[in-house]
């Protein structure tokens, strides 16, 4: 059995499954003609900086619009989300900045940003440590080492988390063209997101522009809500093996265990669409709330339903689809890498603890 082939009208709204917003149409049909979504980095990079100028920031009232569209670029393609996400993340950033006075509206022009510019966020922390200085005329850079840079090859721009002190961060923008960045290429030998290369950098004295004072990434309401967006990705990129496992339990072969199976898989499935619908609901009436527990709770839920269908479209569909069918079996090694980004019993020992806080 192979995961039917995508077509109109597979764009996903979180509110209502029967019809998805506009910016989630928007990404279908830009889609539609886009040679490589997924697998040419490059094509893939533009199509996502073209449609990241039409998806409505969070916290503005159309917040399950954004989602709904996040997730209909990983119902299209796992990598193309991966892709889009952090961009979007990257815009949503500057324009929470902006807003609360946390960067002036010129501060960007030297580093040459444009409409064109390509963004990654880069704040995981690796072995080694990325330092920011400002010298005497008031000028930031950085200098030292980040893990987990996905693109930065490929990508024009990005905001960066460097070490101030011992004890704080704060967020720069860079550009990735500038003398004083090197990009490394691997080591990634990761099967899924196989072309979403994530590797170091290497900055030698950057000129770097400072986002927020220290701290502001981390507490800011935005911080949740894409933590929340990535879910939403996670959550779009298993359409597709529900549409296999219907297929499988519609069949003339079909049996109580096929029929189980989906049930179990549409319930998973179900119970993170109204999470995130519900979480969008609460950050539009509310943006100035503290959501980090809202945070922790969709994802935790997303994450445990998305592995578990995973899991249940291998028992359900065998060895076929994962051995024959290239998008199918890329599909699922690109979601079990992706789902790293929330680290299981520890996420959900940090929920323990703030539930136990609260």
């Amino acid at each position: 059995m192979t995961a039917p082939t995508l077509a109109a009208g597979h764009a996903i709204g979180i509110d209502d499954e029967h019809a998805a917003p506009r910016a989630a149409l928007e990404i279908e049909r830009e889609a539609a003609d886009e040679i490589g979504l997924g697998t040419h980095i490059g094509a893939t990079i533009d199509w996502a900086v073209r449609v990241g100028r039409r998806i409505p920031a969070p916290g503005v009232g159309r917040t399950a619009e954004r989602w709904s569209a996040l997730a209909t670029a990983a119902r299209l393609d796992v990598g193309a989300a991966r892709v889009l996400e952090p961009h979007l993340d990257a815009l949503a950033i500057l324009d929470e900045a902006r807003v609360t006075g946390a960067l002036a509206a010129d501060a960007l022009d030297d580093l040459a940003v444009t409409a064109e510019s390509s963004w990654g966020v880069y704040a995981a922390e690796g072995p080694e440590r990325l330092e920011a200085t400002i010298d005497d005329d008031g000028c930031w850079h950085l200098t030292g080492t980040k893990s987990w840079c996905s693109l930065a090859t490929d990508l024009s721009h990005a905001l960066v988390t460097a070490w101030v002190s011992p004890e704080t961060r704060r967020l720069f923008a860079v550009s990735l063209r500038q003398p004083g960045v090197h990009t490394h290429r691997g080591p990634w030998v990761s099967r899924g997101l196989s072309r979403i290369v994530s590797a170091p950098v290497d900055f030698r004295g950057t000129r770097a522009i400072p986002v927020g004072d220290d701290g502001w990434y981390l507490r800011r309401p935005g911080f949740s809500w894409g933590g929340i967006g990535v879910a939403a990705v996670w959550w779009g990129g298993v359409a597709p093996l529900l549409d296999a496992l219907t297929a499988a339990a519609s069949g003339p072969r079909a049996d109580q265990l096929a029929e189980s199976l989906l049930g179990e898989a549409d319930a998973a499935s179900w119970s993170v669409r109204a999470a995130l619908a519900d979480a969008a609901h609460r950050i539009d009436a509310d943006p100035q709330r503290n959501a980090k527990l809202l945070a922790e709770r969709v994802r935790a839920i997303t994450a445990a339903a998305v592995e578990r269908i995973v899991t249940i479209s291998g028992h359900a569909l065998g060895p076929g689809p994962l051995t024959s069918d290239e998008e199918f079996a890329r599909r699922v090694s690109d979601l079990r890498i992706y789902l790293r980004q929330h680290h299981a019993e520890r996420d959900l020992a940090r929920l323990g603890r703030a539930v136990a806080a609260s």
